[in-house]
């Protein structure tokens, strides 16, 4: 039997569109859309009651595939990821970014850079890899001074951008919606054409991976008569065909995929980046509003965890140990407690170990994550040690309120949401890598025990008198009645540079014998001092 043409080829880039409240992100997305989904344009009815982007909303936008993505017949397809501007929401945006491949940085050309502008800039440098600037609005600009007007605030982008990943990336100057939201339909938007040409050149071929377990981001679910529940989102991981079970791991429940689709489009299949519907049946879309489902038994949900991590920069004040922080991890957000620890100051140049955490090792635990600017590396300037030596790499230990369901490995953000939405700072703190969730609700017994992480103490005495070249007797580091067999074979250095161990006291009053393993250097003992690490 003659097999059939095969069906074009279509590669699924998907784009964030992220910027300031009222930057005109959605009007954007509706001007770019060939095909809006379930979820796109405002359709929630709060949504267009505030005249604000309240959530996640989706639309796509297919091309004919540029030459760079290969030869042969296909289509581009640009999932368009309309994240809401309202400072309030950043954590809807967090989640949004992190199935993005290209971002869509869109600034109101009237007003230039806005405080959550910097913030959508910040996650799109933690998750993303390529950025285009839309400078919007354009048809606010006087026609007489329109162009310079453009051109000066190409310039500012271009500098604000400078330091960042994005350094020399395009600006396009675009009129979204001319007149306004109230404007009549008719109105074409301007430059729209030449911004889907940028994102044709700005395309690429995102690494997929079918392979693994099948994760997926919902981010909306609703019901459909006579037909089931829609589950629609983003595959993060591997891949799911027709006929599949899934779980939902919040709510421990299985179903099995009785239909698909991509775009009103039916479909039999999709993989890592594909933005689908998956439909079940006999389950209530009201259970879950957003999260994650995957193949049965494959995430687990955690109590506490072990990151990598990095200080945003643009974060202003120190990062404490014991503080709490919004922590979000994929679509969901938690307070959570964190303990920053860092590798043993012989291993601050050690190489960075990414996707592993060694348990063998021993870890210094540390007040405050160490940067530049924290108060450690102030306190070893006003102590004269000019070069500030910092770890390569830190950990936090993080203790969540309550527990998340979430894949190893995945991206975690720390913030502090808290904070006033309209002061002009960056509310983001710490992004980085989960690499050791905790299941057990016990874990304070069960897992931190095999976490060595100590903390420095310094304590000083005086050398009493020498015994012979092995030994000195010390005194004024214990009280009388310390119990000194706790502290044997600690190590203590004399300040003429010999390494002693504690071997264990000496008559009643606090006194202990010091043991030199190397040959005693023979100063004047009664003024000689040593310290206890």
């Amino acid at each position: 039997m003659a097999a059939g043409p095969a069906a074009p080829r279509v590669l699924n880039v998907n784009v964030g569109v992220l910027g300031h409240i009222d930057s005109g992100k959605t009007a954007l997305a509706r001007a770019l859309s060939t095909t809006g989904s379930t979820a796109a344009f405002d359709r929630a009815p709060q949504s267009r009651a505030r005249g604000i982007t309240l959530d996640l909303g989706f639309s796509c936008l297919r091309t004919a595939l540029p030459p760079q993505l290969g030869p042969g017949p296909g289509e581009l397809q640009f999932t368009l990821v309309d994240c809401p501007g309202h400072a309030s929401l950043i954590r809807t945006i967090i989640g949004g970014a992190q199935i993005i491949d290209l971002m869509m940085l869109v600034i109101d050309v009237t007003k230039g850079m806005q405080t959550q502008s910097a913030e959508c800039l910040v996650i799109g440098q933690i998750a993303c890899q390529k950025m285009v600037v839309v400078l919007n609005k354009i048809d606010l600009l006087p026609e007489g001074k329109r162009q310079s007007a453009i051109e000066k605030m190409t310039k500012k982008m271009q500098k604000t951008l400078e330091n960042t990943k994005f350094c020399g990336c395009p600006v396009v100057a675009v009129a979204a919606k001319p007149g306004g939201p109230e404007a009549p339909e008719s109105e074409n938007p301007l430059g729209v054409s030449e911004l889907i040409e940028v994102l044709k050149s700005q395309a690429y071929l995102p690494s997929r991976d079918p392979s693994g377990n099948f994760l997926m981001a919902v981010d909306h679910c609703f019901s459909i008569k006579g037909q089931g529940t829609v589950m629609t989102g983003t595959v993060l991981s591997g891949s799911v065909s027709l006929g599949d079970n899934v779980e939902i791991p919040a709510l421990k429940v299985t179903k099995k995929v009785k239909s698909m689709q991509m775009f009103h489009t039916p479909v039999t299949y999709a993989m890592q980046g594909d933005r689908v519907g998956i439909c079940v049946t006999q389950f209530d879309p009201k259970l879950l509003e957003r999260g994650l489902i995957c193949t049965p038994e494959s995430l687990h949900t955690i109590h506490a965890a072990i990151i990598s991590l990095k200080k945003i920069q643009y974060f202003r004040g120190a990062l404490q140990t014991k503080a709490k922080f919004h922590i979000t991890v994929g679509h969901e957000t938690v307070m959570g407690r964190v303990m920053f620890f860092s590798p043993a100051p012989a291993d601050f140049n050690k190489e960075i170990q990414e996707k592993v955490f060694d348990f063998e090792k021993d870890y210094l635990y540390q007040e405050e994550y160490l940067s530049k600017d924290s108060n450690s590396s102030e306190e070893n300037k006003e102590n004269d040690q000019s070069e500030v030596q910092l770890p390569r790499q830190q950990w936090a230990l993080l203790e969540f309120e309550k527990p998340v369901t979430c894949p190893k490995l995945c991206l975690v953000i720390g913030s502090k949401l808290d904070t006033d939405i309209h002061a002009n700072t960056c509310r983001l703190a710490f992004h980085g890598v989960l690499l050791q969730g905790m299941e057990d609700k016990n874990y304070m017994e069960t897992f931190l025990p095999k976490l060595k992480v100590y903390k420095l103490k310094h304590k000083e005495g005086q050398v009493e008198r020498v015994m012979d070249d092995y030994s000195v007797i010390g005194r004024s580091l214990f009280k009388k009645e310390t119990n000194i067999q706790i502290f044997v074979g600690l190590k203590v250095k004399l300040s003429t540079g010999e390494d002693g161990i504690i071997d264990g006291g000496f008559g009643q009053s606090g006194k202990f014998k010091i043991r030199i393993p190397g040959l005693l250097y023979k100063g004047s003992p009664g003024e000689d001092e040593y310290r206890q690490t």
